[in-house]
């Protein structure tokens, strides 16, 4: 698979050479974005997607417009509104204008930014493969001498990722040592991010998968064909309520009436403890094609039809059994046990009687 995302060099750059994810899996299609305006439309448009490898597309498109010698102030604020409910978009954005402005910005703080989206892109690919680590042996601890059938929902691997993903990542840790049993794929109404990209990651990595419809999740689980829901997350709030792609919230009530933990993957960098809580978490409106077109051009609505389109929804805290992050896990999820993770200040891993991790 060509990377999600590279940096050109001169002299075909400067540039942020996308994968474009609105073309997978039929094509794996180059997207290059010379100028911001481009890349916050490739942002906008979802050729580029997934919480952590928007933190880098961020990163990169302040030390794109430094080294295009731009307004770099204005062009991170661009990119840092193109979608509001991911916090790391807004986070890489910081980072690079942070270090673009320590040196006084010009020839040397395009350097500077530049530097800076690379730092993070390396660290991005390490916190996925701590977060595989940490996620598969919380399930060996929560599901004990026996092979795991996981649900999971939208997309959450390589794709959203400088380096294995988040979610996925754990199921590619589970399936590379022969512990899956069965990856069950939500198909991920409206955009289909399930059935278009988890599926084609999962064909990749030779994972014994199948695709279903979002409404049939409750019976699946009813049936008792899942052990655990594994999600990702765009944003998650201080109290560890997390904004996921919409559909999120009813698994998360399903697997609780079902007695299937809800296990949340996502780096320390999607969690904001400026959040208080997740009724703080702005929740982006799609536009309304999306729901009324099975495909752009072809409605499957009458014309004129309201449409109400959130990309995301927020599950509470109380629903998650836990939440993975690369330096540790947090369970049961609370406000103290998220601000300990993201803290760095884990103590030693400890197993309680069920085997889950405790923060």
């Amino acid at each position: 698979m060509l990377p999600t995302l590279r940096w050109a060099e001169p002299p075909d750059g400067p540039a942020l050479v996308l994968l474009d994810q609105t073309r997978l899996p039929g094509a794996e299609v180059e997207l290059v974005c010379t100028e911001v305006p481009r890349l916050v439309e490739a942002i906008r448009a979802l050729a580029v997607r997934g919480a952590p490898v928007l933190g880098l597309a961020g990163a990169y498109g302040v030390a794109l417009a430094a080294a295009r010698g731009d307004d770099v102030a204005r062009a991170a604020r661009s990119l840092s509104d193109a979608r509001p409910t991911a916090v790391n978009l807004g986070y890489g954005v910081r980072r690079a204008l942070d270090a673009y402005r320590a040196v006084g910005g010009g020839p040397a703080g395009a350097s500077a930014a530049l530097a800076e989206a690379r730092a993070l892109h390396r660290e991005d690919a390490e916190a996925s493969e701590r977060m595989a680590a940490h996620g598969r042996e919380l399930l060996s601890g929560l599901l004990p001498g026996r092979p795991h059938r996981l649900l999971t929902h939208c997309n959450t691997g390589a794709l959203v990722s400088g380096g294995g993903g988040t979610a996925l990542a754990v199921v590619r840790a589970v399936h590379e040592s022969g512990e899956l049993e069965r990856l069950w794929v939500d198909e991920t109404r409206p955009l289909l991010q399930g059935a278009r990209l988890t599926a084609y990651e999962a064909a990749r990595e030779g994972m014994p998968y199948s695709l279903l419809a979002d409404g049939a999740a409750g019976s699946l689980l009813a049936a008792g064909q899942v052990d655990a829901v594994l999600i990702g997350a765009d944003r998650i709030a201080a109290d560890g309520s997390v904004a996921n792609k919409v559909g999120s919230y009813p698994l998360a009530v399903l697997a609780r009436h079902h007695g299937v933990p809800f296990v949340v993957v996502a780096p320390t960098t999607t969690v904001d403890l400026d959040t208080p809580d997740g009724g703080a978490i702005e929740i982006e409106q799609r536009p309304a094609h999306e729901v009324a077109e099975l495909i752009p051009g072809v409605p499957v609505a009458p014309a004129g039809a309201r449409v109400y389109n959130p990309a995301f929804d927020v599950t509470p805290a109380a629903l998650v059994t836990a939440v993975v992050t690369e330096r540790g896990v947090a369970s049961p999820v609370t406000a103290p046990n998220i601000a300990t993770v993201c803290s760095g200040s884990l103590p030693q891993t400890s197993r309680s009687g069920n085997g889950m991790m405790k923060a």
